[in-house]
């Protein structure tokens, strides 16, 4: 099993700053992708992103593509979500999910982070 706790999130101006852990622990995958997601109040949830094992590759939603950076510190089992720019249409639940591959189904979740974009 595996546990992933968010950290990070609150309010935020928008076009300040805001970064977003991930903490993994228990068994894991052996060489896991992980994503980030995001749900706002009366919308489906949606992928912001996905980073592969190492870190060598990541994906974006055009939505946050050029803003919202992720990257990931194997040592730490920590995966981070770095918004810049962030704009009131970025308010949301954040989660992050844990799948054995980059396209591969999402199997853990974590409880996600309410982060807050203020005009």
């Amino acid at each position: 099993q595996v546990q992933l706790v968010e950290s990070g999130g609150g309010l935020v101006q928008a076009g300040g700053s805001l970064r977003l852990s991930c903490a993994a622990s228990g068994r894991t995958f052996s060489r896991p992708a992980m994503g980030w997601f995001r749900q706002a109040p009366g919308k489906e949830r949606e992928s912001v992103g996905t980073i592969n094992w190492n870190g060598g590759n990541t994906y974006y939603a055009d939505s946050v593509k050029g803003r919202f950076t992720i990257s990931r510190d194997n040592a730490k089992n920590t995966v981070y979500l770095q918004m810049n720019s962030p704009k009131p249409e970025d308010t949301a639940v954040y989660y992050c999910a844990c799948a054995a591959r980059v396209g591969g189904t999402y199997d853990y979740w974590g409880q996600g982070t309410q982060v807050t974009v203020s005009s």
